[in-house]
């Protein structure tokens, strides 16, 4: 099972803090991540699009998208922060 953390704008947009699920690759993730934001609140508009542009980190290093997961692989995913 992989332990998904979500920080920031997309913790906020799709109400959830964490999850657990099963997954080959980070960006298998999606469509469960989705998934659960829709449960929580149907009228998210939250998108794999939104998903894919997050920072992602596994076991406290930073990958890309198409990382490989294995059973106990912490994931955070992080939306970039910007402004001034």
């Amino acid at each position: 099972m992989i332990q998904v953390k979500l920080f920031g704008l997309l913790r906020l947009d799709t109400g959830l803090k964490e999850l657990k699920a099963n997954a080959k690759t980070v960006k298998d993730l999606y469509p469960l991540i989705l998934q659960e934001a829709k449960k929580l609140n149907p009228s998210t508009t939250v998108s794999a699009k939104d998903i894919d542009g997050c920072i992602v980190v596994v076991n406290n290093v930073q990958k890309n998208k198409n990382a490989k997961l294995k059973d106990g692989d912490v994931v955070m995913l992080m939306s970039p922060v910007c402004g001034g």
